[in-house]
């Protein structure tokens, strides 16, 4: 006797959103702005969550567009939708970067911006210490879990090396590909439905 698989459908245990995990969009999200996302969690409670998208680079450079970055080049992160004129950044420079938080595993988000100018300009933050990302992707209270029952996320959580050193488009593929179950498949999905 044969048991069907449903592809799409997300497995209970991967709906439980945490600060420190990833959000990963199934593969026909129609939302244009997190479609073949992966966003990390950096805060989630019951008033709310935020995260970053981690791969939607911007055809912005730092140093050209941020005063006291000279010589950093690096392009910018679009973190999300919500106030897209900001600067976020996750690092890996803990208690060097006053008012950091520490989300986890040696990942910390945000602290002093005069510190973080001075660090890059002595050349003490290389660019795998440091991202930078436009703007952030936030759900109100319920919001997220709302969102879970539609079943558009996968929930995970990864190594550290993904969050920080994983900035190419082709990270939404990268990290469905070392999972070892059904999710696997999403990876190779054509981006329409319609195409074969």
């Amino acid at each position: 006797m044969q048991t069907e698989i449903d592809l799409f459908a997300i497995m209970p245990e991967d709906k439980i959103p945490e600060k420190g995990k990833i959000l990963i969009s199934e593969p026909f999200l129609p939302d244009t702005f997190f479609n073949r996302s992966i966003v990390y969690l950096t805060d989630h409670s019951s008033q709310g969550s935020v995260g970053f998208i981690l791969n939607k680079k911007l055809d912005i450079n730092i140093s050209s567009s941020i005063d006291g970055f000279e010589g950093w080049n690096e392009n910018i992160n679009m973190g999300g939708p919500v106030a897209p004129d900001t600067l976020h950044y996750l690092h890996r420079m803990g208690e060097l970067i006053p008012n950091s938080i520490l989300i986890e595993d040696g990942i910390y988000w945000g602290g002093d911006i005069d510190t973080i100018r001075e660090l890059i300009s002595e050349g003490k933050i290389n660019h795998s210490q440091i991202r930078f990302f436009l703007g952030y992707s936030g759900w109100s209270a319920g919001q997220l879990e709302r969102e879970l029952k539609e079943d558009p996320w996968i929930i995970a959580r990864v190594k550290s090396d993904i969050i920080m050193n994983n900035r190419g488009d082709d990270t939404w593929k990268r990290v469905l590909r070392s999972f070892k179950n059904k999710y696997r498949i999403w990876a190779d999905f054509p981006d329409s439905p319609d195409m074969n």
